[in-house]
């Protein structure tokens, strides 16, 4: 069974404490909080003060996406605010290595993830450190794109890595997810979906989120 972690970032943020609330109340194993500079990505998301504020009112464990420049300079402001697992893009770290430890120290899971452009094997030396991969299976940046169908294959071979180095990391998969393709993303090795326009754009997003979760 999937594991699913919706994205804030498409929540209504005129009412956030409600959307939190509804997540609370829901299937949700995660809330995905995606973290946006406007240099690495061309869109800007929130801060720290809005990141304090989904901390203040979740019941669910924090899955903060970093997809900004040079992300040593804010791992401790991420964790105070109340980061479970911190996820920084590869393309963004000169010293992953270094990174990665540094979250670790900082007592938070450290995840990297891959753009679409970007192979699985340039994370074949750092993969036992990892507790999440995120394949990105749009262009980061913004929400409600389509969906890039060579995530399948890259999803597949990260698996057939993870498997072969008898490791136990979990492949998470942001960018369009919808209830059309979760099943193959789930047979092809993924063990997190993320999903943001489509839960909350959804007529019922609790039984939204509970179909995804069966796949």
């Amino acid at each position: 069974m999937a594991k699913v972690a919706p994205s804030i970032l498409a929540a209504d943020f005129a009412n956030l404490q409600r959307d939190i609330e509804m997540l609370n109340a829901s299937e949700a194993d995660y809330i995905h909080v995606d973290i946006m500079d406007g240099m690495f990505v061309p869109n800007i998301s929130f801060g720290f003060p809005v990141a304090q504020a989904i901390k203040r009112y979740s019941k669910k464990p924090l899955d903060f996406h970093l997809m900004i420049e040079q992300p040593d300079r804010y791992l401790e402001n991420f964790r105070d605010a109340g980061a479970d697992i911190l996820t920084v893009h590869y393309e963004a770290c000169t010293h992953l290595h270094r990174t990665v430890q540094l979250i670790k120290e900082l007592g938070m899971k450290p995840g990297v993830a891959l753009n679409p452009h970007t192979p699985v094997e340039v994370l074949s030396e750092i993969l036992p450190d990892l507790s999440l991969v995120l394949i990105m299976s749009v262009n980061p940046g913004f929400g409600g794109q389509k969906f890039i169908e060579n995530s399948y294959r890259k999803i597949y071979k990260l698996n057939c890595m993870r498997e072969e180095l008898g490791v136990d990391f979990k492949i998470e998969v942001d960018g369009g997810v919808n209830n059309t393709n979760a099943k193959s993303l789930v047979e092809n090795g993924a063990d997190i979906l993320v999903a943001g326009s489509f839960v909350f754009s959804s007529s019922d997003p609790h039984t939204t989120i509970a179909d995804l979760r069966k796949n």
